[in-house]
C-alpha cells in the first residue's frame, strides 16, 4: 500500500500589502486588515516597497495601505514615489494619516492615491475604502452633453450663507434659498447651483438627498486641471431645477484647498449658472476671505443667543483687523421673536446695538416642520409649502430675482 501525506497547505495569495515606517505603530490598521482579508496580507517598509512592486509577487496586488503619520512628513517626496509606482503598476492606493499636515495631505492625494481614511479609523471605514476600491469603474460619461450640461453664458450673482454659531440654520436657510431661486418663475427660471464648502460635514447633500460625489474630491484635489466637463461631472441635479456640488464622501481638511483654488471654483460656478448659493463652514479659513469679496451678497445667520452675539463680535473684531469688509454682511435673524414678543424684541434690540449690527432679515421659527423636511431629503417648498418660514424664503428669493434681473437688463 502506497502511504500519501497530506501536503502541506498553500498560503493565501497576497492581495495587498501595507506600507508604513514601522506597522506596530497603527495597531488598529493590522486588525483591520486581518478582519477584512485574513492572511492574504503582507508588510511592507518605506525601502522595501519599490523593489517589492518589480517582483513576480507584486504584480498580483490589489492595493497597497499607505500608512504615515507626522514623522514622516519628511519623506513626503519618497512616499510620493511609491503612490506614482504603485498607480504605474495598476495598484490601488489607500492613504491612511494620522496627525498629518493639510499640506502634506493634499500632496500626497494630489499624486493619485485613491481613497484616504484618517487614523485611528473610523469602524468599517478600511472595509468600505477597500469595497469602493474593488467596484468597478462606471462609464465615463459621453462628452457631447449626456452628464450635466453647462452653457458658458452665465452671469452668476454669488450668495454666501454662513452661520455665527452652529445650529442656527444656516444650511437650512442656503438650501432653502436655492431652491427657491430655482423656481422663482415657471418660465425661463434662472439656472442655480448651490456649492456646499462645509467640506467635513456639510448637511446640504443630505437636505436634498442627493448623493455625494466622488468626482468632488478628485476635483478638489487637482482644481487646476478643472474644466467645463469636470466640473460638470461634479454636479448632481435635483429635481431638474436645482443644480448641487456636495461635500466629499470623505473627511478632508478644510484647507485641502486654499484662496486661489476658491476662487478658480467660484468663477468657473459663476460662468455657468445665473445664480451661484455658497455655504459656507461656521469655521473661519484661509480661503473665507476669498468667498466674502467674491460674494455679491454675504448672509450671516443668527440666533437671540448668547452664542450668536460673542461670536459676532469675534468676527467683528477679526475682520475689522484686516480691513476686511464686515459691513458687507447682512445679518439674517433666524427664529425671530413673534410680533407679540416685546421681550423678545427688546433684548434683539440691545444685542444690535450693543454689536452695532443691524438684522434686516427675521425669520419666524419654522417648528418641526423644517426638522422633518431635512430628514426626507426636499426642500419646505415640497414638504411644507405654507409653512411661514418658507414664505419668508420665497420673498427672500423673489426680491433677489428682481434685483438680479434689472441689473441684467441696465448692463
Amino acid at each position: 500500500m502506497t502511504s500519501i501525506l497530506p501536503s502541506a497547505p498553500q498560503p493565501a495569495p497576497l492581495v495587498a500589502c501595507t506600507i508604513s515606517r514601522d506597522v506596530q505603530e497603527f495597531d488598529l490598521l493590522i486588525e483591520d486588515m486581518e478582519a477584512v482579508l485574513g492572511e492574504a496580507w503582507g508588510d511592507l517598509g518605506f525601502d522595501e516597497a519599490m523593489h517589492f512592486f518589480s517582483q513576480e509577487e507584486g504584480e498580483a496586488l490589489e492595493f497597497v495601505a499607505l500608512a504615515i503619520d507626522e514623522d514622516d512628513e519628511a519623506n513626503v517626496d519618497h512616499l510620493s514615489s511609491i503612490i506614482a509606482a504603485a498607480k504605474a503598476r495598476d495598484i490601488k492606493v489607500v492613504l491612511i494619516a494620522h496627525d498629518v499636515t493639510p499640506s502634506a495631505l493634499h500632496h500626497l492625494l494630489r499624486q493619485g492615491a485613491d481613497e484616504f481614511v484618517p487614523y485611528p479609523l473610523p469602524e468599517g471605514e478600511l472595509d468600505s475604502a477597500i469595497q469602493r476600491m474593488r467596484a468597478p469603474e462606471p462609464a465615463k460619461p459621453a462628452r457631447d452633453g449626456s452628464g450635466v450640461k453647462l452653457s458658458d453664458d452665465g452671469d452668476g450673482v454669488i450668495i454666501a450663507v454662513q452661520g455665527m454659531a452652529g445650529g442656527c440654520g444656516a444650511s437650512t436657510f442656503a438650501t432653502n434659498l436655492a431652491w427657491e431661486l430655482a423656481t422663482v418663475t415657471k418660465d425661463k427660471a434662472p439656472r442655480v447651483c448651490i456649492i456646499d464648502l462645509g467640506l467635513q460635514f456639510g448637511a446640504v447633500s443630505t437636505y436634498l438627498d442627493v448623493q455625494r460625489r466622488e468626482a468632488v474630491l478628485e476635483l478638489l484635489s487637482d482644481i487646476d486641471a478643472m474644466d467645463e466637463d469636470s466640473f460638470g461631472q461634479a454636479l448632481v441635479t435635483f429635481e431638474e431645477k436645482l443644480h448641487v456640488f456636495t461635500s466629499p464622501a470623505d473627511l478632508p481638511p478644510l484647507d485641502i484647498i486654499g484662496q486661489s483654488e476658491v476662487q478658480v471654483l467660484l468663477d468657473t460656478a459663476a460662468r455657468h449658472f445665473d445664480f451661484v448659493v455658497v455655504d459656507m463652514p461656521p469655521s473661519l479659513v484661509q480661503w473665507s476671505e476669498t468667498v466674502l469679496c467674491a460674494a455679491q451678497v454675504y448672509f450671516g445667520v443668527i440666533e437671540l443667543d448668547m452664542r450668536s452675539a460673542q461670536n459676532t463680535y469675534r468676527l467683528k473684531r477679526a475682520l475689522q483687523s484686516e480691513d476686511l469688509p464686515f459691513d458687507k454682511i447682512r445679518f439674517v435673524l433666524n427664529r425671530a421673536p413673534k410680533f407679540t414678543d416685546l421681550q423678545g424684541k427688546s433684548r434683539l434690540k440691545r444685542m444690535q446695538e450693543s454689536l452695532e449690527i443691524s438684522a434686516d432679515l427675521h425669520l419666524p421659527d419654522g417648528g418641526r416642520a423644517v426638522a422633518e423636511a431635512g430628514d426626507h431629503g426636499q426642500p419646505l417648498a415640497l414638504q411644507q409649502p405654507k409653512n411661514a418660514l418658507r414664505k419668508e424664503i420665497a420673498k427672500l428669493a423673489q426680491s433677489l430675482y428682481e434685483v438680479g434681473r434689472s441689473d441684467a437688463e441696465a448692463a
